[in-house]
């Protein structure tokens, strides 16, 4: 079991206090009474509702989780940050997040787990923010609960081509509802008054003969979100098959998780991670 220490500098009731100030959420407070041992004081079994003095040393159980055991892979990782307490890699399009029954044998979540596992036996991959098998760009993967726990607030900044030309910066306003079959939710969304809200604000970068360079972020994060509200509008993004037509400039959709920016969980520093263009779509700036 992974502890983090921390050493406390005045009195708590309750540990649970002290845990609250430090930013742990109710979620993982509640998980951390789930077992005996996940909390220490001064090396002893304590609990939420143990009281703290001044001087004491508090231990608590960062990896709760059992650790994953799906299936590793030796797919290479383009590695763009990595510290004790998180990685944040590059990943390709074509290649999809999470294993899946159609893409268990090759995806991203496995080549960090067959990475990590030399770091740590115990290693439980928890991806903060996931990307469509055909969106390139950065993903951040949290190496322990409380990381995962308090790494939420990530603002993704994209850049997408797509098709026509579109003049003005906007904001897309629409609800995305997932179409569902028998209750089984199929691969398609669709704007809708009955679905969530999903706001997306797009400016255009630069235009081409038959397409626009967009730079977007989004204040939702529906699954699609991007590619529903773009279609939506009839700009679909150059190369999207599901929302707009095939390409023969390029072979997956056209959009790429550029830039991430987010205060780091532990030390509260401001973080700026950014990647260029994938070459294939680099090719079509020129």
């Amino acid at each position: 079991m992974k502890y983090e220490t921390f050493f406390i500098d005045k009195n708590y009731e309750f540990i649970y206090y002290y845990l609250k100030d430090q930013g742990f959420s109710e979620t993982y407070i509640s998980s951390l009474r789930t077992k005996r041992g996940l909390i220490l004081k001064n090396n002893e079994v304590a609990n939420t509702r143990t009281p703290l003095n001044a001087g004491d040393m508090l231990s608590i159980a960062m990896n709760i989780r059992p650790k994953s055991t799906f299936k590793t892979n030796s797919h290479p990782l383009e590695i763009v940050y990595e510290d004790e307490y998180l990685l944040v890699v590059n990943k390709p399009a074509g290649l999809t997040t999470s294993p899946s029954r159609s893409h268990y044998d090759e995806n991203l979540a496995g080549a960090v787990l067959n990475y990590m596992q030399e770091k740590d036996p115990d290693f439980v991959v928890r991806i903060v923010n996931r990307l469509d098998k055909d969106t390139a760009g950065l993903v951040a993967i949290a190496k322990d609960s409380f990381t995962y726990s308090k790494l939420k607030d990530i603002k993704k900044t994209y850049y997408a081509l797509c098709v026509g030309e579109i003049e003005k910066s906007m904001t897309l306003d629409y609800p995305i509802e997932t179409i569902s079959n028998n209750g089984i939710n199929q691969v398609r969304r669709i704007v809708s008054p009955l679905g969530k809200p999903a706001k997306t604000y797009i400016t255009p970068i630069k235009h081409f003969k038959d397409y626009t360079l967009l730079e977007i972020t989004l204040e939702n994060g529906r699954t699609h979100q991007i590619r529903v509200h773009l279609s939506y509008i009839e700009h679909p993004l150059l190369g999207d098959e599901l929302y707009g037509q095939p390409s023969d400039k390029i072979n997956h959709t056209a959009l790429v998780c550029k830039k991430i920016t987010f205060k780091h969980p532990r030390n509260n520093e401001t973080i700026e991670i950014s990647i260029d263009y994938p070459d294939d779509f680099k090719k079509l700036l020129d």
